[in-house]
């Protein structure tokens, strides 16, 4: 009765955005974009609380649906995003004046938060492929707002790669179709057919690593992660935060519904392919910290750390336990946050000083204060350190990844977490010293505080609080986290 409901935050911010185009006044926009925003994020917690739910939109074949669930995975997602999405559209309002054509910006902006909460509860491969391909489609225009030059090479390289990414998914849809009995709802464990299985089992091995590579290209995951430190440095601020911090999530909610609710983590436990993923996710956090380490454009620098970053969550899903799936999810909440806060308050110097470079963004702390302690402690999450969020993340992976089924791996694994914990110090810490004590030969005389207005300080401060809190009391978060792993692994 109430599976209708789910339509609702997805078709809503897509059609109302449509008529943010066709509004000139800039007040007027604002207010519509803030309606819609706060209308949609309390749609979602609204259907949050309502108890699993489906609903059938339209029977391609008797196996074959277009079809939208919500279950525990579809409200941590559909949660998480909704609530940061609200507080970066704020921060848009005032930034994107800055950039310039503020309708076209918003309208997509909008409209992107509906195709991202269809994947959030699609009900099977279908759905997901569908909104998944929307999604791409319409960020695009967000990447290439400034259309120079750099920023339509930096676009049509990211719709290359999620479309070929998405297409690896597709192709692994119709071959896994077979080997589940035509049933392909997300359902926790999977839906293989053991006995369609049987002597066949490394080539179903074969099909779930390709389709786990391309959902892996949105989460950044090696081969396919150039379009990311492309995309990120050319996009809006707004866009690069979302960019960074929500839209890789939808590449990480593909690995999880293939591994955890299609091929079932029974069948992948101890397999090749788990080996090979937990080798990838290693390599990608490693390789995306190294080159982090040696960028000096500030947001490549940001979009290389989410390199590296989102794969700390994929390698914790790799592990295929409760303790690895609790640090992921973790991952994606702390990540989530700290990189909005970071890519935000990169727009934000943008926007006051004109300012790219990590080498020039010495004595900021002087003139932007409120800005620089919010990427401070964004910085101390993403490095790991307590009492913020990614202290508890990070200490979940490690602990899962030293269990002793994974063996020489497992230490390895751990190892690299920690080099990269190291590098990622190496890369940020430099940019807070440099800020609040550029050092006794700096001349402060000229600077004025340049603290930007409260649209964009207000949003900072909340997430910041936010990635403080939450590492202060994580409980509220381990709990519900819980509930979603009993029934992964009952």
């Amino acid at each position: 009765m109430l599976g209708w409901l789910l339509l609702l935050p997805i078709i809503f911010p897509v059609v109302a955005g449509l008529f943010v185009f066709r509004i000139q006044n800039r007040k007027t926009m604002r207010t519509l974009v803030s309606v819609i925003v706060l209308i949609n994020a309390g749609l979602v917690y609204a259907i949050a609380f309502a108890p699993d739910i489906t609903f059938n939109v339209w029977s391609i074949s008797d196996t074959m649906l277009i079809t939208f669930h919500q279950d525990a995975m579809s409200r941590f997602f559909a949660c998480t995003i909704a609530s940061i999405w609200v507080l970066v559209v704020f921060f848009a309002f005032e930034y994107i004046t800055h950039e310039g054509k503020e309708a076209l910006f918003l309208g997509f902006y909008t409209m992107t938060i509906g195709t991202i909460i269809g994947i959030c509860y699609s009900g099977n491969l279908i759905t997901f492929y569908m909104f998944f391909e929307f999604m791409s489609l319409i960020t695009v225009p967000l990447v290439i707002h400034s259309r120079t030059k750099d920023a339509m090479s930096a676009g049509m390289k990211y719709l290359g790669y999620s479309v070929f990414g998405a297409g690896l998914g597709l192709f692994g849809l119709f071959f896994m179709n077979h080997y589940m009995g035509g049933q392909l709802a997300f359902t926790p464990g999977g839906n293989l057919d053991m006995s369609l299985v049987a002597g066949n089992e490394n080539l179903v091995l074969a099909m779930t690593l390709i389709m786990v590579i391309g959902f892996g290209c949105k989460a950044g995951m090696l081969p396919l992660h150039a379009w990311l430190p492309t995309a990120h440095p050319v996009a809006p601020a707004p866009a690069s935060a979302v960019l960074s911090g929500l839209i890789t999530k939808a590449g990480v909610l593909g690995i999880i519904r293939v591994c955890y609710y299609m091929v079932g983590t029974d069948f992948l436990t101890g397999s090749w392919v788990q080996t090979t993923l937990m080798a990838i996710s290693m390599g990608t956090v490693f390789m995306g910290s190294m080159l982090a380490f040696k960028e000096k454009l500030f947001k490549k620098r940001l979009a290389l750390s989410t390199v590296s970053q989102v794969s700390y969550v994929l390698f914790g899903l790799f592990l295929f336990t409760p303790e690895g799936l609790l640090g992921a999810l973790l991952q994606v909440i702390f990540h989530a946050v700290a990189k909005n806060i970071m890519f935000l308050s990169a727009g934000a110097i943008i926007y006051k000083t004109h300012k790219t470079y990590v080498y020039e963004l010495k004595g900021m702390g002087k003139q932007m204060p409120i800005v620089m302690w919010c990427f401070t402690l964004a910085s101390l999450s993403l490095i790991g350190i307590p009492p913020t969020g990614g202290y508890f993340s990070k200490w979940y992976l490690a602990t899962g990844a030293i269990a002793p089924q994974f063996g020489w791996l497992g230490i390895l694994g751990a190892a690299t977490l920690l080099v990269s914990a190291l590098l990622t110090a190496g890369y940020v810490l430099p940019i807070v010293q440099d800020a609040f004590f550029p050092g006794k030969d700096f001349n402060y005389a000229g600077l004025e505080k340049k603290e930007p207005n409260g649209l964009m300080t207000v949003p900072l401060i909340i997430l910041t609080v936010a990635v403080v809190g939450l590492g202060i009391i994580p409980s509220p978060l381990t709990a519900a986290i819980g509930s979603i792993s009993a029934t992964l692994f009952p």
